[in-house]
């Protein structure tokens, strides 16, 4: 029987049952609250779905605009996205911006902003030297006299038009933007809240958690029902958040060699391939609601690039309870495995429809993704079949 017909799968996606635990997939292939009343109504008293496997929007539509900004927010929402995900990282006076990591250099044009050519320095983030312009050094304000640019322009040389036309984001615009967008649409508009680098940041005096979790609870989106996860790199993170607000964490997992930051600096020998085990999972399950594994996690390519079995990862996950995001499929063949890819171009797109077939086959609930509209048409394929 494959994973996702097993009758011990997690079927639940929502955020009220995910603390609910009982739930039932309805007819349509969305995550339904089960009869507790735990999940979120709006005034007809209809409860809010995620369906299963659920599309998160990477950054917003990075496959068509710079990352992270309110323009590929919008379009992610406007594609159709199920949930759209957003980096935190803080500034020198202590607000929370959007960017994938805490170096602007690539994601904003500071570069030709001569009054910060000064600013521009080396410091060691994550145990890793790296050299250019951190948000930390910057207020807010100054932020703000930046735009935003496409990260890879080399690959996707069609972003670049954009490059320019938004700012970098604080986070509370997000949430009046969610906010707005979720009143004019009648349904809440569902977000993926990453905190970036937390412990750099706790070291600068400048905690991430402390200051989402304000957030969160300025618009509401603190309680078990809120429509939105919170998620980290850094279980400790996770940890934190889960004793600030009620809403569901996700531990995100990188390759299964690696060891979170925070176990580094605590002196935790445990790597992911320890926190992947069905005793790791159970740990997770006591602060968490859910993982998100690199794809690779769920299947390991083989030497020549090519998808092998899958493991149990998703079995043993929801056997705790725990629902599964993996990241990041993108349609362009460099980031394809090899018998998806079509033609030679690395920046042509090839089969991303049969890779994602592939993952959900395994029974995932979820996935990452810069191209939210191949993912969805991919997802109601696979649920139609």
């Amino acid at each position: 029987m494959a994973d996702h017909q097993r009758p011990g799968r997690r079927s639940v996606l929502g955020a009220a049952a995910l603390g609910a635990g009982a739930a039932a997939l309805g007819t349509s292939g969305s995550a339904r609250a089960d009869d507790r009343g735990t999940g979120r109504e709006d005034g007809g008293g209809r409860h809010h779905r995620l369906p299963v496997p659920a599309v998160v929007a990477h950054r917003g539509a990075s496959g068509y605009r710079p990352e992270h900004t309110l323009g590929s927010y919008q379009l992610a929402l406007d594609l159709g996205a199920d949930v759209i995900e957003q980096d935190v990282v803080a500034t020198r006076d202590g607000h929370l911006v959007c960017r994938h990591e805490n170096d602007i250099s690539g994601t904003t044009d500071v570069a030709e902003h001569s009054e910060f050519a000064g600013r521009r320095t080396t410091k060691s983030v994550d145990g890793a030297e790296v050299t250019g312009w951190f948000t930390e050094d910057f207020t807010l304000d100054e932020l703000k006299t930046l735009r935003a640019v496409e990260r890879l322009p080399g690959r996707r040389q069609h972003n670049t038009l954009y490059d320019g036309r938004w700012e970098v984001p604080a986070f509370e615009e997000v949430l009046r933007w969610a906010g707005e967008e979720g009143r004019r649409r009648r349904q809440p508009v569902w977000l993926h809240i990453e905190t970036k680098h937390p412990s750099h940041f706790r070291s600068l005096g400048l905690g991430l958690e402390e200051r989402l979790a304000r957030q969160l609870r300025r618009h509401g989106r603190h309680g078990r029902d809120a429509p939105n996860f919170v998620q980290s790199f850094e279980p400790s993170s996770i940890e934190r958040m889960h004793r600030l607000v009620d809403c569901p964490g996700v531990v995100l997992l990188w390759t299964a060699d690696s060891r979170p930051w925070d176990f580094e600096q605590a002196g935790d020998p445990r790597t992911v391939a320890d926190l992947i085990t069905p005793e790791g999972l159970e740990w997770i399950s006591g602060f968490a609601r859910g993982i998100g594994p690199v794809a690779d996690l769920v299947i390991p390519p083989e030497a020549d690039g090519s998808l092998g079995a899958p493991t149990s990862l998703v079995r043993d996950a929801h056997d705790q309870g725990l629902v599964l995001h993996p990241y990041t499929m993108r349609n362009e063949n460099a980031f394809l495995p090899t018998e998806f890819r079509r033609g030679d171009d690395p920046n042509a797109y090839g089969d991303a429809f049969g890779a994602f077939r592939a993952y959900f086959a395994t029974g995932v609930d979820g996935i990452f993704t810069d191209n939210p509209d191949t993912a969805l048409l991919a997802a109601a394929d696979f649920r139609n079949a």
